[in-house]
């Protein structure tokens, strides 16, 4: 279960405007996430714009990834596509190049069923030997997962781990209660939304997938040492120091704000694959002066 639990970071792709990626800059995003600590790297997930790659460039990204790593840190990959055969073409890339894990969502642009959605996963998971995490973001692929059919999909060979939206405070004991009645004693429920993360991981999530840990990775990576102490006032102190860079993703996307970030550190020039737009001069400002006072050094 080591990709599927404590702080997976998801970092974006850097790539020129014809979606070539920038191998370098991307190796140094991986080195800068492995050297501070971060339990797993996710690659190619919606921070890592995965739809907008074709399949050769999403290879060269794993391919220098993993290279980068050279097995410090699990990596796990989003597979994702429109097409079941494509998004197996995708798995067993993975796979060969030697990932730890596979990320999924329903990627559509018609509205799948629950049935349609099974039967996509069934076949992807008879297709490849990858450990696969069900990835529900509703937002980007307007098909939500129910406790139910996350049951259901547990119950297939090498589905183990789910990656929620963490839901609000005052239903996170609910959440995770029904969850646990569908699923097996091990199946890992993590979360992502990094603004309720961890009090997702208070309330009995095992993993936090999380945008900003894939750019900023160090205030997040204590705050999960701080978790795994026993100590919860630390975690959260962390959290609420965290809150205007939370309030920032909330306000302009988690990827934009990503970008922002990487961009006014030098960790790379590029910016998002259009149509998505960088966030305006002033807004940037706004975003690096807000990250020079959570961390004053940038890591």
């Amino acid at each position: 279960m080591a990709p599927f639990e404590g702080l997976s970071a998801f970092p974006i792709t850097p790539a020129d405007p014809s979606g070539r990626v920038d191998t370098a800059a991307l190796r140094g995003l991986i080195e800068r996430l492995a050297t501070a600590g971060v339990d797993s790297i996710g690659l190619l997930g919606s921070t890592g714009t995965a739809v907008y790659h074709t399949r050769d460039e999403r290879k060269r990204a794993i391919d220098a990834a993993l290279d980068q790593l050279a097995g410090r840190t699990p990596v796990i990959v989003g597979i994702g596509a429109l097409r079941t055969d494509e998004t197996i073409r995708l798995g067993q890339d993975a796979e060969a190049a030697g990932a730890a894990a596979a990320l999924l969502a329903p990627v559509s642009y018609a509205p799948l069923t629950d049935d349609e959605v099974f039967t996509h996963f069934a076949t992807v998971a008879r297709s490849i030997t990858l450990p696969i995490c069900i990835y529900n973001n509703p937002a980007t692929t307007h098909f939500t997962f129910s406790a139910a059919l996350v049951g259901r999909l547990s119950a297939l060979p090498r589905v183990v781990a789910v990656k929620n939206p963490a839901p609000p405070l005052d239903m996170m004991a609910e959440h995770f209660a029904d969850l646990r009645q569908h699923v097996p004693v091990r199946f890992s429920l993590g979360s992502s939304v990094d603004a309720r993360a961890i009090e997702a991981m208070l309330a009995g999530g095992a993993a936090w997938y999380s945008v900003m840990a894939g750019i900023l990775p160090s205030p997040c990576v204590a705050a999960v040492k701080a978790l795994r102490a026993g100590d919860a006032a630390e975690a959260r102190r962390i959290d609420a120091a965290l809150r205007p860079l939370w309030d920032l993703c909330v306000e302009h996307s988690g990827l934009r704000v990503a970008y922002a970030i990487a961009n006014g550190l030098g960790l790379t020039s590029s910016l998002p694959p259009r149509p998505v737009l960088p966030l305006s001069d002033e807004r940037q400002r706004r975003v690096l002066d807000i990250v020079r006072m959570i961390d004053p050094t940038g890591t």
